[in-house]
């Protein structure tokens, strides 16, 4: 057996409220962690996991990091390469903030590793893929990208796993809140549309154009001005209690834009700086502790290492 090696995946935002199954970055906030080391028996063995309250299978063929490091073991040409991992769950499980791909990004990453990094960090992003896919059985990479690599990531083709690293302003922080309770993703997609108006898509379209464009020129009138979502969130957010009071009070205070965070139930706010961010986590806590709800809520900048090894 070698030696244990252990690695860590950051929470991410997913969609940035204009870039549904595109866009997302990387938090922060809380990572999950992967240990493991090489076996000398053939195949994937997931021999515990933690923090999951025992709704993750330990099967590997049903698991994200499982399916990820067989996708990673095919693609090296080495399928029956032994392999145990325990999984350490952190980010919790439905909440928004990406744990299906933070479990596979930490999967992929620790395999590279232990068999001497075969592959470069991006070669990773499509088994990354196929294995978070396993928690819905959407092929999308808008939380995988950003998880792996790090900064905010611009997913142009999931299925070939082709993204690139989105340039931001320096500063730029996060307020994120996640009451007590529950929405996978596969719940979240059923709700929305498969139909959408011209006058919706020309809207969204021109929304993400000019979020990319005020992210690169350090224009944040640009970014407050398009960072709305008049897709995706309106058919969502009736899932999220107090969806809208929240989203006024952070607008209230400032904020670029404000939205849901993957498929929910956490939401972000976007700021310029700590400062405003600090404000709206404030706000935030005051409100929800006023109606006695039970909740967790982070102030971060942007992640831009991604996974990385312990």
């Amino acid at each position: 057996m070698t030696t244990r090696l252990k690695v860590s995946a950051p929470a991410s935002i997913a969609n940035l409220a204009v870039g549904y199954d595109i866009l997302g970055v990387a938090v922060d906030i809380v990572s999950d962690e992967i240990l493991g080391r090489l076996s000398s028996t053939e195949g994937i063995k997931i021999t515990k996991i933690t923090g999951d309250q025992k709704k993750l299978p330990l099967v590997w063929s049903k698991n994200t990091a499982g399916v990820a490091i067989d996708q990673f073991l095919q693609k090296i040409g080495k399928p029956k390469q032994g392999i145990e991992i325990e999984i350490r769950k952190k980010i919790g499980i439905g909440t928004g903030l990406g744990s299906s791909a933070s479990s596979a990004c930490a999967g992929v990453v620790l395999a590279n590793e232990l068999l001497g990094r075969p592959l470069d960090k991006k070669e990773l992003l499509h088994p990354a893929i196929i294995g978070e896919s396993a928690a819905d059985g959407a092929i999308h990479g808008d939380n995988v990208a950003p998880c792996l690599l790090g900064g905010i990531q611009l997913v142009s083709d999931s299925q070939a796993g082709d993204t690139h690293r989105v340039i931001a302003p320096d500063g730029l922080y996060f307020t994120i809140v996640s009451q007590s309770m529950e929405i996978l993703t596969s719940q979240s997609r059923a709700v929305l549309s498969a139909e959408l108006s011209l006058k919706k898509h020309i809207q969204q379209t021109a929304n993400l154009g000019g979020f990319l464009l005020g992210l690169q020129r350090h224009d944040f009138p640009l970014i407050k001005k398009s960072l709305r979502d008049v897709v995706i969130e309106p058919q969502r957010k009736h899932l999220i209690p107090n969806f809208s009071e929240l989203q006024e009070i952070a607008l209230k205070e400032n904020a670029l834009g404000c939205s849901i965070s993957g498929a929910g139930p956490a939401i972000f706010a976007l700021s310029q700086n700590s400062h405003i961010a600090g404000l709206i986590k404030d706000q935030w806590e005051k409100y929800l502790g006023d109606q006695k709800i039970e909740f967790k809520s982070y102030l971060s900048p942007i992640n831009h290492q991604g996974t990385v090894k312990c």
